[in-house]
C-alpha cells in the first residue's frame, strides 16, 4: 500500500507548533496511534464540521501530514475542505483548550468554530 506522505514545503494546511506539540503529546499518550486524523464531515450549525481522531492505521486514499515533529493525517475526501488552512491549538483559561482550524475557503462559521460553510 501506498502512503503519500507530504512534508512542510508541499503540505495542504500549515500545523503551527503549538498545535503540532499538543498533537505529539496526545499521540505519544495514546498507544496504537500513529497520528492525529483530521476528517471533514456533514452536519454543524453550518453545513460541514471538522472532526479529529486518532490514526491508527493509514488507509489508501489518505495522505500524511508531517510538521514540527507531529503526524497528521487526512483522507481524499477531506483534504479538498482542509487545503490552506491553519491548525492551531488553544489554551485557553476562560474557554478551556481546542485545536483550532483557520480556513480561508470556508464562507461563513459557526460560534463555535467546528462548522463551516464552503
Amino acid at each position: 500500500m501506498e502512503v503519500k506522505t507530504e512534508t512542510l514545503n508541499s503540505t495542504p494546511f500549515i500545523v503551527t507548533e503549538a498545535a503540532a506539540k499538543q498533537i505529539s503529546k496526545l499521540v505519544d499518550d495514546e498507544e496504537k496511534a500513529t497520528g492525529l486524523r483530521i476528517y471533514v464531515q456533514g452536519g454543524g450549525c453550518s453545513g460541514f464540521q471538522y472532526g479529529f481522531a486518532f490514526a491508527e492505521e493509514i488507509e489508501k486514499d489518505d495522505t500524511k501530514i508531517e510538521q514540527h515533529g507531529a503526524s497528521i493525517v487526512v483522507d481524499a475526501m477531506s483534504y479538498q475542505y482542509v487545503m490552506g488552512s491553519e491548525i492551531d491549538y488553544k489554551d485557553d483559561p476562560l474557554q478551556g483548550s481546542s485545536f483550532v482550524i483557520r480556513n480561508p475557503q470556508a464562507t461563513s462559521t459557526c460560534g463555535c468554530g467546528s462548522s463551516f460553510a464552503y
